[in-house]
């Protein structure tokens, strides 16, 4: 059975009046309530006379929208739009989808969680609070919902590219989750963001007399751990089977959180696998446009922490899949930190790294800095690197020597610079269409126009986890999943390469347009869901079964009569 409730808004047993019903933003349509339903619930006089449709409150809305002066105005907009007439929130948002998904989530909402105490306008999700640690099980049952299909959850230590923003990094799964529903479909009701406020090293935030976190060091180590256990036996039992994505954990806590509840619940980390996912998806279609196989590349990654190791992870189980060894699939992974390239010496490396450590067999006789590092430069000069990808948030480190380099060893480069928001991303994509005489396949983690080169305009994908992890709710969902597989992930990544507009076009973007998106979502949706009956994690039902549970779980925004 699917978990998604057949009870609409509509069907609730008792609905409020008058500006009780005004105030509730999944039920109220302000100027676009009928004659009878302010007759009946004890609308007018609350209300100007005038009986507008949808379609013209977005007009309205667009035009309130178009006066604001920056993107954090914008923002601020559409937040208080959402807390107010979220069925008008979420059209305008389909309407404009490729102006505003940059608005509502990345690259804006990083400025928005570093603003968060001094915009903070009306209650919006769960905050658990390291003092309040005894009592997690009463806080979400104090959650606005009973029926929660999706709760994305943060600590708040590694937003984006900007770090700690303590529990201003809320604004992360406010947004993730408005994405969850405009894209994925699932209901907005049955959205919960929370975050662990367990305080924040972030000076300014501690410094900040507006500041409405906890004010405190992080905790960490043990304790850290068991807050986030009492956190997870919590939701295990108030919200069993719901489906549960950690979102911008710092290295050390996200992988170990990851590899200890993912096969206690529905689970997973985005940033682990979904951008792995993401990555893998566009860098499929990447080498189909060269005509070449994943398994022939030689892989220079800049950045190892838990994104770059998961995407490692992600396209290592690819070529597993066609047909090379562990070993070898390795093998064609050169991995670099900020110490350089990761070598089986190293003494520094986690357990995930160690697996991508070149031994130092292979780079005898390699230049080295003055304190024994081998860096990017070094690395693109000695081999013939195919795909170049920055997780790295290092701004500017691929330099134009070095993708000249790159260039002028592969007729094709495939280099995707992946960390956000743009001002840490590794390269413009402007200079990698120039750098490379418009021979560069380009996905970014941050959005860029297109470029114009030699008389045509190049598209550039965003890489954006906004591709997978909508399509991951509605399929899990559902199918009625209990658990998320990593072959589940890769089969999501599969279907997006499958529907990359640069398989019919070699000249087009890697990944489709936002405005395609919910169709996209739809069919990764159902190719996840046929995986998890694969993998045994979800009831067998047909394809077409499968396929039409995707399409009814995936909400619309459309008023509904009352």
């Amino acid at each position: 059975m699917t978990k998604t409730s057949a009870i609409t808004p509509a069907g609730l047993a008792d609905i409020p009046r008058g500006m009780d019903l005004l105030n509730r933003q999944g039920l109220n349509k302000g100027t676009a309530f009928t004659e009878d339903e302010r007759t009946q619930f004890g609308l007018h006089g609350l209300l100007p006379p005038q009986v507008e449709t949808l379609e013209e409150q977005v007009v309205r809305a667009y035009g309130a929208y178009q006066r604001k002066d920056d993107d954090l105005e914008r923002h601020i907009y559409l937040r208080a739009l959402q807390d107010t007439n979220e069925v008008l929130f979420y059209r305008l948002l389909l309407d404009h989808i490729e102006e505003m998904t940059p608005i509502v989530y990345t690259p804006t909402v990083a400025l928005a969680c570093e603003q968060f105490s001094h915009i903070y306008r009306r209650p919006r999700g769960v905050f658990i609070s390291y003092p309040l640690q005894d009592s997690i099980p009463q806080l979400l049952r104090n959650r606005p919902n009973k029926d929660v299909d999706v709760i994305v959850v943060t600590d708040g230590e590694r937003i984006l590219g900007i770090g700690d923003q303590g529990a201003g990094g809320l604004g992360i799964p406010i947004g993730k989750l408005s994405l969850y529903t405009l894209i994925g479909g699932i209901r907005p009701e049955r959205t919960l963001p929370i975050v662990l406020d367990v305080g924040t090293n972030n000076n300014d935030r501690l410094n900040d007399p507006e500041y409405l976190g906890w004010r405190h060091e992080r905790i960490s180590g043990q304790p850290y751990f068991d807050f986030v256990d009492q956190f997870v036996q919590a939701v295990k039992e108030e919200m069993p089977g719901t489906c549960l994505q950690w979102e911008d954990f710092a290295t050390p806590h996200a992988r170990p959180i990851l590899n200890r509840y993912r096969d206690q619940l529905l689970t997973f980390n985005d940033d682990i696998q979904g951008t792995s996912a993401v990555a893998l998806g566009a860098i499929l279609a990447a080498v189909k446009v060269t005509g070449k196989s994943l398994k022939e590349q030689q892989i220079v990654m800049l950045g190892a922490g838990s994104a770059g190791i998961g995407v490692a992870d992600g396209l290592c189980a690819e070529m597993n899949e066609q047909g090379l060894s562990e070993a070898e699939a390795r093998s064609r992974f050169w991995v670099i930190d900020k110490d350089g390239l990761l070598l089986s010496g190293r003494k520094d490396l986690t357990v995930e790294q160690s697996v991508y450590a070149q031994p130092e067999s292979r780079i005898s006789g390699w230049p080295r800095t003055s304190n024994g590092h081998i860096g990017l430069a070094d690395v693109i000069g000695k081999i013939d690197a195919t795909i170049l990808i920055g997780l790295s948030t290092v701004g500017g480190a691929f330099s134009e020597p070095i993708v000249r380099e790159m260039a002028r060893k592969v007729e094709r480069p495939i280099i995707f610079p992946l960390s956000n928001p743009t001002s840490r991303s590794e390269a413009r994509a402007e200079d990698l269409i120039r750098w490379t005489d418009g021979r560069a396949l380009v996905a970014a983690g941050s959005p860029f126009a297109p470029v114009s080169y030699d008389g045509r305009k190049i598209p550039i994908a965003q890489c954006n986890n906004v591709y997978i992890f909508p399509a991951m709710g509605l399929g899990v969902v559902a199918s009625g999943a209990r658990r998320v597989t990593d072959a589940m992930m890769l089969a999501a990544a599969r279907a997006l390469a499958g529907n990359s507009p640069a398989l019919k076009d070699a000249s087009a973007s890697l990944l489709p347009p936002l405005t395609d998106l919910r169709r996209v979502a739809a069919e990764i949706a159902v190719a996840v869901g046929i995986q998890a009956q694969r993998d045994g994690v979800a009831p067998n039902v047909t394809d077409d079964e499968l396929r039409e549970r995707v399409l009814k779980t995936q909400w619309t925004p459309a008023y509904t009569a009352l």
